[in-house]
C-alpha cells in the first residue's frame, strides 16, 4: 500500500504541475489586499463645511467669502464651523434679525483641499456625526473574514478543497465589483461584509489545496508563497492608490484580475489526498497520472495499483 508521500516522491514533489497550481492559487492573494483600499486610504479630518448654496437663491451676487460669513458660525479659534450652519430663512428675516440659529448639515458638504480625489468619507459624507462609521466599516469587513474562515474550513472537509476555493473566489469577484458601485453606506457595508466573507474563505483553502499537492520537502515553502503574494499586493496597492487616488477605481482595478480568477479557478484540480480520503480512488489515480505527465515523470503502474491510503 503506497502512501501519498511516496506517490509525490515518484511523480515530483514540486514539479511544473505544483508550481503552476501554486501560482494560480496564490495570485488572488496579491489582489485581495485591494479590498481594504476603500477604508485604509482616507484623509482624516479633512477641510469641509456645510453646503450653504441656498442663500444664493436670495442673493446670487454674494462672493464666496460673503456667503460663508453669512451662513456659517465660527469656532472659538475664528475658523468656520466644519459641522454646523445657520438655519436657512428668507432674505427679509436675514436683514432684520440676521442668522443666529444653527443646525447640522442639511444639503450635503463642500470639501476643501484633499489628498485623494475621492474617498468613502467624501462619497458617503462620513464626517461629524457619521465619522464613527469608518471604524464600523473596518469591523464589518473583519467580521466577514472571520465568518468566511470559520464556515469554509468545515465546508472544505465535506465538499472538497476545490469547491471551497472556487466559491469564495467567485464571491470575492462579485462583491469587489459591487463595492465599487455602491450608492450609499448601507449597501457598501453589506458588500464589504460579503467581500470579506469570500476573502476569508479563500485565504484558508488556497493554502490547503496548493500544499496538499506539494511534497514534504517544499510544503512549508509553498505555504509561505501564498502569503508572500499578499505582501507584494500591499506594495502594489500603495503605488496604485498614490497614482489613482480614487477608491472606486481602485476597487474596479481589483475586480478586473479577479474576473480572470473566477474563470480559471474552475480548472484547478481537486486535491488527490482528499479524493483518496473520501474513497474516490479512481478519480485520484487519474489526477496522479495527469500530474506525472505534466511533470514529465514516469509513474510505475504498480504504484497506481497500490494507491489506497492518503496519509
Amino acid at each position: 500500500m503506497a502512501d501519498f508521500g511516496e506517490i509525490l516522491r515518484n511523480i515530483g514533489e514540486f514539479g511544473f504541475f505544483q508550481q503552476l497550481t501554486l501560482t494560480a492559487l496564490a495570485f488572488p492573494n496579491l489582489v485581495r489586499v485591494f479590498f481594504m483600499s476603500s477604508f485604509l486610504f482616507i484623509q482624516s479630518d479633512q477641510e469641509r463645511h456645510c453646503n450653504t448654496d441656498w442663500i444664493l437663491g436670495a442673493a446670487p451676487n454674494l462672493t464666496a467669502e460673503e456667503q460663508l460669513n453669512l451662513t456659517l458660525p465660527r469656532e472659538e479659534d475664528g475658523s468656520f464651523s466644519r459641522c454646523q450652519m445657520f438655519v436657512p430663512v428668507d432674505w427679509d428675516a436675514i436683514r432684520e434679525y440676521r442668522l443666529n440659529e444653527t443646525a447640522c448639515m442639511m444639503d450635503g458638504w463642500v470639501y476643501g483641499s484633499m489628498l485623494y480625489e475621492s474617498t468613502i468619507v467624501t462619497d458617503f459624507d462620513l464626517v461629524c456625526g457619521q465619522s464613527n462609521m469608518v471604524r464600523v466599516i473596518q469591523t464589518v469587513f473583519l467580521a466577514g473574514i472571520l465568518l468566511g474562515s470559520l464556515m469554509f474550513g468545515p465546508f472544505a472537509k465535506s465538499f472538497g478543497r476545490k469547491r471551497a476555493t472556487q466559491i469564495p473566489a467567485v464571491i470575492m469577484f462579485v462583491f469587489t465589483l459591487t463595492t465599487a458601485l455602491c450608492p450609499n453606506i448601507y449597501l457598501y457595508l453589506a458588500s464589504i461584509f460579503l467581500m470579506g466573507f469570500g476573502g476569508g474563505g479563500y485565504r484558508v483553502n488556497c493554502i490547503i489545496l496548493s500544499t496538499e499537492w506539494i511534497g514534504v520537502s517544499k510544503r512549508s515553502w509553498g505555504a509561505c508563497v501564498t502569503q508572500l503574494f499578499a505582501s507584494l499586493g500591499q506594495c502594489v496597492l500603495a503605488g496604485t492608490i498614490y497614482g489613482i487616488r480614487k477608491w472606486r477605481v481602485a476597487q474596479l482595478i481589483a475586480a478586473a484580475p479577479l474576473a480572470v480568477v473566477a474563470v480559471y479557478i474552475w480548472f484547478i484540480p481537486e486535491s488527490a489526498r482528499w479524493l483518496l480520503n473520501k474513497g474516490r480512488t479512481e478519480e485520484a489515480k487519474q489526477l496522479i497520472a495527469k500530474t506525472a505527465a505534466i511533470n514529465k515523470q514516469p509513474v510505475p503502474h504498480s504504484l497506481l495499483e497500490n494507491v489506497l491510503d492518503p496519509n
